[in-house]
């Protein structure tokens, strides 16, 4: 049986958060469900074809050494935080702000 990288898909890990952020922020529930649904469908290998698909996606270095990616939901009220691996085609979502929440930048100290 062939697992999710061969087949080429994403796997979002933990997409149970994404639906509580959609109860908890009404106006981002839409756009998060096409981000989901966009993020399930992608293939993507590497940065560049991530941007092709969100081109607004900014890849950011936290305190840990770790690179993580920012995508922009609802043109630029909020953040959703993941750690997009390619080669094993993961994207774990780890936080999701409103653009206020964001920019206080706690998050990098944490992640």
């Amino acid at each position: 049986m062939a697992t999710c990288s061969q087949l080429g898909i994403m796997r979002i890990i933990k997409e149970s958060f994404l639906r509580q952020m959609a109860k908890r922020h009404r106006s981002a529930a839409a756009n998060l469900e096409r981000w989901i649904k966009i993020t399930r469908a992608a293939t993507w290998g590497n940065l560049v074809q991530l941007r092709a698909t969100f081109p607004h996606a900014d890849s950011v270095t936290v305190e840990s050494g770790r690179t993580i990616m920012v995508f922009n939901i609802c043109k630029n009220d909020y953040r959703l935080i993941a750690a997009v691996h390619f080669k094993t085609q993961l994207v774990y979502t780890l936080r999701f702000f409103t653009h206020a929440e964001y920019d206080k930048n706690k998050w990098k100290e944490e992640l």
